[in-house]
């Protein structure tokens, strides 16, 4: 899950390109090749996954607020089993929000004030809808693919059936949402091949860029 409010997260003075797209738009793959050119990333997934890992800091939260049944039998929250309900109980999501949130947002900060890269380029999913991290971010980067693509990847990716994709993206911000928030766009409907000029065009850009922020 990602953030929809930096909560404690102080402004970040790095050169920041905040990264984000829809479910399927390709995301990972695109901050990966980024990555390769020495770019710092901070993936808030990453960030969600640790926190409700065994031993995770938002363990005991869970536990106290949603119970037993949701931690996993290795200490970790059943991602499964609390993906299903909060999608049929938009209380239940709030309730894991105000505790996922807040943290993911103070984690964020602090791995964007200690990155080491040409550039940092926070991942972030729900940037958009957030409403709050657009601000903190000098660029705002979205991954834009069209709708029936997002729809194949994530089928063929996470064995889910169109209807189940569907409510996910419906629970985002819309295709049009996301590009008005944009201030670069990379097209990823062609795959990697598609890629590597358009990651290399605003590489140079934002390395430019960065020279004098």
């Amino acid at each position: 899950m990602s953030p929809l409010s930096p909560s404690d997260a102080k402004p970040s003075t790095p050169f920041t390109v905040g990264l984000t797209g829809g479910i399927g738009s390709g995301k990972t793959t695109v901050a990966d090749l980024f990555a390769e050119r020495g770019v710092a990333v901070v993936d808030t997934d990453l960030i969600a996954h640790q926190l409700t890992a065994p031993n995770g800091i938002a363990i005991a939260a869970i536990r106290a607020e949603f119970g037993d049944a949701f931690i996993d039998t290795g200490g970790a929250m059943d991602r499964k089993k609390m993906r299903e309900y909060v999608f049929s109980d938009p209380l239940a999501k709030q309730r894991l929000e105000a505790i996922l949130h807040p943290l993911i947002g103070t984690e964020t900060a602090r791995a964007i004030a200690q990155a080491n890269g040409h550039y940092v380029m926070p991942v972030i999913p729900l940037l958009v809808e957030s409403g709050k991290w657009q601000q903190r971010f000098t660029r705002i980067l979205v991954i834009d693919c069209d709708e029936q693509t997002q729809i194949q990847r994530v089928m063929q990716r996470n064995a889910m059936n169109e209807t189940q994709v569907r409510a996910i993206m419906a629970a985002q911000a819309t295709r049009q949402q996301r590009l008005e928030a944009a201030d670069d766009v990379i097209v990823n409907n062609a795959g990697v091949d598609a890629l590597a000029p358009q990651i290399e065009r605003l590489h140079a850009f934002y390395m430019s860029l960065a020279a004098c922020h």
